[in-house]
């Protein structure tokens, strides 16, 4: 079994497992690092942007070696511990099943008109305030994190794990995780998570625009417009903070004919932010399904794509 075939392997182990909190799940542990070395960094150097700069490498560093570490160990005790071990550990940088469960009962709740439930189910995967908003507004906040994080949940771990296996796939998630736990634009991290910020943008920006033709693939196979996909990529791409976030989003929302975006409260401020699409057809629970199936399609496209110029490009051994 070589690389393509193990990540084929770990694609739809993912689809079937998703994250069991009961698994001992590598992600849980780099943000635990990140966490610690935070506070190390903080109280030996003085230079906030600094610190966060030496935690983000240091927990790059330790995650790549890490697993390096675990799958040079297993090799030495038979080939199949090896396959199992890498399969896993590549499983466990993708987030598509994850992805699904976390979305699902947004939608489910407000198919059954209980905005309570729905605004306490988005609070748990987005950071805005969610108490006040509206059913449309739940929808959106549910379909803009299915969008981006088709990027960062499948298709940019699956591309680093085509380059360099499981290492390399959770040195992203690990660069992934510190923007997640630093990169917020507050006094606390404005300095301390420039550098993982900055990091997270570079290493998403091929998978993120390699996803505007992957995800309006999928709208169109799915039954939406491809073409209106296409064209509010191009013109909303860049409505949005990040560099790369927008794109996803813009090629989601002109496939599905919705406004995503738009101004929003985080921690009890209103943050005035840019609209991506058109509101052609309203922003419902269905929504979100479609928004689902897109994800899940997407998915399968990038992994058929990349399986397949992996074995052109690489030589048989």
């Amino acid at each position: 079994m070589d690389l393509a075939d193990r990540i084929f392997v770990a694609f739809y182990l993912d689809l079937i497992l998703g994250d069991p909190r009961h698994f001992p799940h590598p992600i849980r542990y780099i943000g635990r690092l990140a966490t610690f070395l935070e506070k190390q960094t903080r109280e030996k150097i003085s230079n906030t942007t600094l610190a966060g700069a030496i935690t983000t490498l240091t927990v790059i560093s330790v995650t790549a070696l890490t697993c390096l570490a675990i799958l040079e160990a297993l090799k030495t005790l038979s080939p199949i511990a090896f396959e199992i071990g890498s399969i896993y550990l590549i499983y466990s940088a993708l987030s598509t099943r994850c992805l699904y469960d976390e979305s699902r009962p947004v939608q489910i709740h407000l198919q059954n008109n209980d905005l309570q439930s729905a605004r306490k189910s988005l609070s748990q995967i987005v950071g805005r305030d969610t108490m006040e908003l509206t059913a449309p507004a739940l929808a959106c906040g549910a379909i803009e994190t299915v969008a981006e994080n088709s990027v960062d949940g499948i298709i940019a771990p699956m591309f680093y794990a085509f380059i360099g296996g499981a290492p390399l796939a959770l040195a992203y998630k690990a660069i992934n995780t510190m923007d997640s736990l630093f990169g917020y634009k507050n006094e606390k991290y404005i300095a301390f998570g420039k550098f993982p910020a900055r990091l997270d943008d570079a290493a998403n920006w091929i998978p993120a625009r390699l996803s505007v033709p992957i995800l309006a693939l999928a709208v169109s196979i799915c039954g939406f417009n491809g073409k209106r996909a296409l064209t509010t990529a191009y013109r909303d791409g860049q409505n949005h903070s990040s560099p790369n976030a927008g794109l996803p989003e813009a090629t989601v929302a002109g496939g599905l004919g919705i406004q995503l975006g738009g101004p929003n409260r985080y921690h009890g401020e209103w943050v005035e932010k840019p609209f991506i699409g058109k509101p052609i057809h309203s922003m419902t629970a269905k929504m979100i399904a479609s928004s689902q199936k897109i994800m899940f399609l997407s998915g399968a496209l990038a992994l058929a794509f990349f399986y397949f110029a992996y074995k052109i490009t690489t030589p048989s051994p």
